[in-house]
């Protein structure tokens, strides 16, 4: 069940990603700044303010174009998305965003190059697999850690220079090694701020600097009802039994570094990725009593929200 949720989660992943490279090359979303108007599936998406500026239409008219094709969309799209967000958390950050996609696929490397997912980690984390097998990490991993992340970050500031440019100008000019120099600088900058930030900064961006994800999480706080991960306090004993030296698969797993069985105004930055349900699950596979996370919500999510945070002496819940 939760190995088959994570395969679901990896294939909105990839199938968004897909969405998100495409998009301009079919004209589904993005804006020409050689023609100076936008494209939404596949049609021009004009203000109308040239006829205003040509003279043709009164400066109401002009208004009342800018209210229905630009504030009008944008107020309704947000509102879907923010309603999606009080019910179910930052569930695009976890399921659909490219960027969090890229930390998880950097957090992995960093895994078998270092044992922590991130170097802003103090130590490296127990050398066990949710399942309890050992974890294995090697140095020589480095070698693909940096090539990896200057890759994800070139991809990154092509496709970003598609939405604002004809794609088939940007990739022509790619593929024959001769892009302009306002492209050449719009792609060195942004590879290299992305590079850094992708490097060092990317789970910070997630947490404190990404706007999308911070208006899911404040939605989401605002709603006692909304769907969080739940912790069955009262069997907090087989906390002890998860792994070795009475470590936690759960805390291991969570790519934002978060603690998934703290109260919920700690978890603020919590997307919904499942991971630690994934683990905690595949650490209590042989307990008759299953899984002691997952997924709450309504009456369950105030009676059953995660209520402590144990320390590494005390996981009884006691």
């Amino acid at each position: 069940m939760n190995d088959a949720r994570q395969r679901q989660r990896l294939a909105f992943q990839l199938g968004f990603f897909a969405l998100f490279l495409l998009a301009p090359v079919f004209n589904l979303f993005r804006y020409d700044l050689d023609a100076g108007h936008a494209w939404l599936l596949g049609f021009e998406w004009r203000l109308g303010l040239d006829e205003f500026l040509a003279g043709r239409i009164g400066a109401s008219e002009a208004a009342a174009n800018v209210l229905l094709r630009l504030f009008l969309p944008l107020f309704a799209g947000a509102a879907v998305f923010l309603l999606i967000a009080r019910r179910w958390g930052r569930l695009y950050c976890g399921w659909l965003c490219p960027h969090f996609s890229v930390v998880e696929a950097i957090n992995g490397l960093m895994m078998r190059a270092s044992g922590k997912p991130s170097l802003w980690e103090r130590e490296a984390l127990p050398p066990w697999q949710a399942d309890g097998s050992p974890r294995q990490y090697s140095p020589g991993w480095w070698l693909l850690v940096v090539p990896a992340t200057v890759v994800f970050a070139f991809a990154w500031a092509v496709i970003f220079l598609t939405y604002l440019l004809p794609p088939a100008e940007v990739y022509g000019n790619l593929w024959q090694g001769t892009p302009t120099r306002n492209q050449a600088l719009f792609i060195g900058a942004f590879t290299t701020l992305l590079s850094l930030e992708f490097l060092f900064a990317r789970h910070l961006f997630c947490r404190y600097a990404c706007a999308v994800g911070l208006f899911q999480s404040l939605v989401w706080m605002g709603n006692r009802d909304a769907m969080v991960v739940g912790f069955q306090r009262s069997r907090g004993n087989d906390c002890n039994r998860c792994l070795p030296e009475r470590q936690s698969a759960c805390d291991m797993a969570c790519p934002m570094r978060l603690n998934p069985r703290n109260i919920k105004r700690h978890m603020f930055t919590c997307t919904q990725c499942a991971q630690c349900l994934s683990a905690c699950a595949t650490s209590q596979r042989d307990n008759p009593g299953g899984p002691l996370l997952l997924w709450v919500k309504d009456a369950a999510a105030r009676q059953n929200e995660a209520g402590f945070r144990p320390g590494k002496q005390d996981r009884t819940g006691d």
